[in-house]
């Protein structure tokens, strides 16, 4: 769809104007948007998703990172920290916000837990299995020594 206003370009703005029960609509290409006011903002999704998370925080502004001087009400207005020794500094405040947004304050790793390779090898399927003896859960011994048995009989093949 073309802008409503110069007609040149590509309508990406699209704006709903409610007044005394009436509704309009119209469709701006960026520039004109500008014109009119609705120019874009500098920040991107992530950095408003960080700051709306941090945003119910009203800090004391006493504290402050000693590498890159950033206050932690700057972290919370930015969405986003001043530097790598930021988490140090400020980690008692960070750690509940980082927990809500990735569910953990530790890192797991980059790599899905299904494409890791299952690591079930005999010596740990026997210690396994000494384990299970111990604890007299003999159906799962029972199941572990079959798997053992398998992986011995592939093995020799």
């Amino acid at each position: 769809m073309k802008c409503e206003k110069c007609g040149k370009y590509e309508a990406t703005t699209h704006i709903h104007t409610l007044s005394n029960g009436v509704v309009s609509e119209k469709y701006l290409c960026s520039l004109c948007a500008e014109d009119e006011g609705l120019g874009v903002t500098h920040h991107n999704s992530i950095d408003l998703l960080f700051s709306s998370l941090l945003g119910d925080i009203k800090p004391k502004e006493t504290k402050k990172c000693t590498f890159c001087g950033a206050t932690f009400s700057q972290i919370t207005e930015k969405g986003k920290v001043g530097c790598a020794k930021c988490y140090e500094a400020f980690r008692s405040e960070l750690l509940p916000y980082i927990k809500r947004v990735h569910g953990s304050t530790e890192h797991v790793g980059n790599v899905p837990n299904s494409s890791i390779p299952e690591m079930d090898s005999v010596a740990q399927l026997r210690e396994e299995l000494n384990i299970l003896i111990k604890e007299e859960n003999y159906e799962q011994a029972a199941v572990v020594r079959d798997k053992i048995r398998q992986m011995e009989a592939e093995s020799n093949e």
